[in-house]
């Protein structure tokens, strides 16, 4: 028993079972993602990324996705950071129930919450397409940017904003010289989350378009399966150094 107590008793031990899947579900992936990039039946090889670089539908595409990601993200932000400061203003509101009301949509899967936007604009005899896949992301995204802004905003020392009152400033003013500025880690934060799955995202392209109108997502759907695993996955690892490289560059921005 002595012994059992010892052994479970580590904290490193109860560890073991989050690193087990971290290395199935993560780490495993992700090197089968490299290898399939990086070699094909031929060995070493960089003509997969050749190929997206001189593909002009694959790189048209790319940059399609990311237009429409700005704009998912710039709408984001002109709704998300005025809820946000309501939220976390207790003046304005009940933040409890405000709270609520954004977390009760997750609580239905990312599929069902857009076929019931499908379901909206047919019974609005709204046309689908590209206004219908903005409102779609925007709709589904909404709360990665609230969330965030809303977290940075309510651990903010409320003092900073009395002392600038102290010393004259107008609530404008202490709004642009103190609040915003220290609630940009919270803005930066939603934006990584709202920017980048909108990019990869296809399932809420292709219900909201019909299909008619491709992410970058779609494509490298499209190539994995037809069975073009190793361009396939040259796309994918594009897109997650692009995700790394946004994460480390706004880490350093936000200290």
């Amino acid at each position: 028993m002595n012994r059992f107590m010892q052994i479970f008793g580590q904290r490193k031990v109860w560890a073991i079972p989050y690193a087990v899947l971290m290395a199935i579900f993560i780490v495993v992936p992700l090197l089968l993602v490299c290898w399939y990039s990086f070699v094909d039946e031929n060995g070493f090889t960089l003509r997969y990324f050749e190929k997206f670089f001189l593909a002009t539908d694959s790189l048209n595409t790319f940059i399609y996705s990311i237009g429409i990601a700005m704009i998912t993200t710039i709408i984001c932000i002109l709704i998300g950071y005025p809820a946000a400061y309501f939220m976390a203003n207790k003046q304005f509101s009940t933040p409890k129930v405000m709270v609520m009301l954004f977390i009760l949509p997750m609580w239905i899967n990312l599929l069902l919450r857009t076929l019931a936007t499908v379901a909206l604009f047919d019974f609005l005899d709204f046309g689908l397409g590209e206004g219908a896949l903005i409102f779609g992301m925007v709709y589904n995204f909404l709360p990665f940017m609230i969330y965030p802004i809303y977290n940075t905003l309510q651990k903010m020392d409320p003092s900073l904003g009395e002392a600038a009152k102290d010393l004259g400033a107008t609530p404008f003013r202490v709004f642009t010289d103190v609040v915003l500025p220290l609630s940009m880690p919270g803005v930066y934060s939603g934006i990584v989350m709202v920017f980048m799955p909108t990019i990869s995202t296809f399932a809420v392209a292709e219900l909201l378009t019909m299909n008619n109108v491709k992410l970058f997502g779609t494509v490298i759907q499209e190539n994995i399966n037809a069975g073009l695993l190793n361009y396939g996955s040259a796309l994918s690892l594009i897109l997650l150094i692009i995700i790394g490289l946004t994460s480390f560059l706004g880490g350093d921005d936000s200290k």
